[in-house]
């Protein structure tokens, strides 16, 4: 059995922390490599000494799932256009509205998504979400790690990111796992069978098809539920740990859901497959590792659009009528029509051609 600990959606976090620990992994240069590169050539364990008593622990992190990754079958990147799309559909008021569970899946049972956190910053602020200033979490780029049932419909996550170019990658000491078929009021089954506590995340604003709160729940991955239980916190000291841990994965999820839910649209998206077969043809004459094969991810909307969107938000404010029209989201039956955001005002700034964006599921 698990018991369920409900906390309301957190603010953002830097990255780890931890009970007065020193990481003790060796230093890698990573440089501009994708996350998933990162990840598949880091091959040391995560090691840690406890500053008060000096113990060595070895925790679940980036190095035990470097293999795995490296061979997962599909790897998706994120364009930046992509990123802001699925952040306006995933964080708008206007997207609360529609009840897409059924319409989710995960497309393989192993899966890779990663994308820019430079660009998903910006989309945050956007929705006015409080972000730490200078948070680790903005540095470099951010995956997730998916492993589904042969449906897609019930799973775990594990979310990744890197800390700086000097650095390896971390691998969250949270994970998730979610049943998208969860019924009202009851919680969903730990995908590896696992009990242990687990928390929630839910959305007060969206109570009535709230995603995120019926169908996910997180806890701590078993090594580090280990070495926090060992660490002697105080009830606080821990309340306040498992705040800060979740919130470096809880807000990954909307987004990612936002994500495969556009995937699974008849149109699907717009996707250009990358092997690096010249680029990996010299790297292994210098003795180099070759880089993953992924496919490249973008936004299905009309380049014309976002320009006229940039000039008209950059003009004066000569006409005091122009202003800006929040996206928003309406389901009927098996189509999803996305109402982007759009200008609405004196028409020397620019003519939206189309404002209505229309998606079809199967």
């Amino acid at each position: 059995m698990h018991t369920t600990r409900h906390f309301a959606r957190p603010s953002r976090e830097q990255d780890h922390s931890s009970h007065s620990l020193t990481n003790l992994s060796a230093y890698c240069y990573v440089g501009p490599m994708r996350l998933v590169d990162c990840i598949a050539q880091c091959h040391e364990p995560f090691i840690v000494r406890d500053n008060v008593d000096g113990r060595l622990t070895t925790l679940n992190n980036t190095a035990d799932f470097s293999a795995s990754i490296a061979c997962c079958p599909l790897r998706y990147v994120l364009t930046d256009d992509l990123v802001r799309l699925c952040a306006d559909l995933a964080y708008s008021k206007g997207a609360r509205a529609v009840a897409c569970a059924d319409l989710l899946r995960a497309p393989a049972a192993t899966l890779w998504v990663e994308w820019s956190n430079e660009a998903w910053e910006r989309a945050l602020r956007t929705y006015g979400f409080p972000l730490v200033k200078d948070g680790l979490q903005w540095i470099g780029r951010r995956g997730v790690w998916i492993r589904s049932n042969p449906q897609g419909r019930r799973g775990s996550i594990r979310t990744f990111w890197t800390q700086t170019d000097e650095r390896a990658p971390l691998a969250s000491s949270v994970e998730g796992y979610f049943d998208f078929d969860t019924p009202v009021g009851e919680d969903p089954e730990p995908f590896d069978g696992l009990g242990g506590e687990a928390g929630c995340v839910y959305d007060e604003m969206q109570s009535h098809d709230d995603v995120l709160g019926r169908c996910f729940r997180f806890r701590y991955e078993r090594s580090w539920s280990d070495y926090y239980r060992r660490s002697g916190l105080t009830a606080s000291q821990a309340g306040t740990l498992w705040r800060h841990c979740l919130g470096t994965v809880a807000m990954d999820v909307p987004m990612l859901l936002s994500f495969l839910l556009l995937l699974a649209t008849r149109s699907g998206l717009p996707q250009i497959r990358q092997d690096h077969a010249r680029l990996n043809r010299q790297r292994r004459r210098a003795g180099k590792p070759p880089l993953l094969a992924h496919i490249e991810v973008r936004a299905p909307l009309l380049a014309e659009y976002q320009e006229r969107r940039a000039r008209a938000l950059a003009a004066s404010r000569r006409h005091p009528r122009l202003h800006h029209v929040r996206g928003h989201l309406v389901r009927r039956g098996s189509q999803i029509f996305w109402r982007v955001p759009h200008l609405r005002g004196h028409a020397r700034a620019g003519v939206v051609r189309t404002r209505t964006v229309v998606w079809t599921f199967s």
